[in-house]
This record gives C-alpha cells, structure tokens and sequence, in this order.
C-alpha cells in the first residue's frame, strides 16, 4: 500500500483510530531530513516516539520510530538510511539524543541486521548507504554485513549485479558469518 502525503505530520493508515500495523515494511525515508522541531514530536497523537525526541536538525530516528510503531507484533522492516545514522553521536561522552535513540533500539534488541551499501547507488546522493533491518521479536544478535564492494561500476550511478545481490540475500537470511565480509 502507498500513499502520498506528510506521512511524519498526517499518517495516512489507520485502523480503528490507531496507526495500522504491518508485518513487513520497507521504506526509504530523505535521508537527514531537516524539517521537523521537535513540537512534531512531542506533540504526537500517534504514541510513535516512545524512545525519545529526535534532534531538531535530523530526523532519522523520527522515521525509524515511526515504522517500527507501524509494525505489528511480529512484524519486521527494512529501512534504507544515510550511514551516518547509524554513527552520529557516537563519540560525543554527553547525552546525544540520536545516539540515545538508537542505544534503546539496541538494548531492546529492535536491531536485527545492518547492510553497508556500495556508494553511488542512489540518484539523491553518491554517499553510500545502510539498510537497517527492526524486528517487532527480540533479535538475539546483529548481524553486520560490508556489502560495499559489491557492484558494478555504472554511468551515472553504480549497480548491484544479481549474483551479488544473492550473495547478500544468503548471508542475511542464513545469518552467515564470513570474515571480512559479515559478523
């Protein structure tokens, strides 16, 4: 189901006044989104923001905590991000919202793989990016696969080729561990 709309202001799926839940979710939020204070947080009817208020400046975390409460109780997501998500904060020893964000998606467990994408893959930017994996089900582990060497130099933007797109596939799905690769 796709609709167009201000998904972080006006969801657009509902049942019985709730937000609706889904068992998969894929989405590919603007990466470091600017645009939303914190009163779109706080101000939320929805209950979408219970492990905290996103920075000002990015919101990232706004839009994982927005689909991982559109989940439905075994629901799982695959969310394509900006690799700095996954690190912005990190080496700040005060209290950093994103980066508490994300420890409570961590310790709960939320967190079931991470994919480093080649870069040069997407039109918006050549950064590389990250595909982050939730699940509704406590993961007992994350599993990290570099699939940055895998793909085709393209003109304009890179490629993923098949035969590597399986191996990716694999190693998720078969949660395989292969030095230098994933863990």
């Amino acid at each position: 189901e796709i609709e167009i709309g201000d998904t972080m202001n006006h969801p657009k799926f509902f049942h019985a006044k709730k937000l609706k839940k889904f068992d998969r979710i894929v989405a590919n939020p603007m990466w470091n989104q600017p645009d939303f204070n914190e009163q779109v947080y706080s101000n939320d009817k929805y209950d979408r923001f219970s492990f905290g208020i996103p920075p000002n400046g990015n919101a990232d975390w706004g839009w994982m905590q927005h689909v991982f409460a559109s989940l439905s109780e075994n629901g799982k997501a695959a969310v394509v991000l900006d690799t700095n998500a996954v690190s912005r904060g990190s080496n700040v020893k005060t209290e950093n919202r994103e980066k508490d964000i994300r420890k409570e998606f961590l310790d709960k467990g939320f967190i079931d793989a991470v994919i480093l994408l080649p870069e040069n893959l997407f039109y918006n930017t050549g950064a590389p990016g990250i595909i982050v994996f939730l699940t509704k089900k406590k993961a007992n582990d994350i599993l990290l696969v570099n699939a940055s060497k895998e793909f085709v130099k393209g003109s304009p933007k890179n490629y993923i080729p098949q035969e590597s797109i399986q191996r990716i596939v694999e190693t998720v799905l078969e949660r395989k561990e292969i030095e230098g690769y994933s863990a």
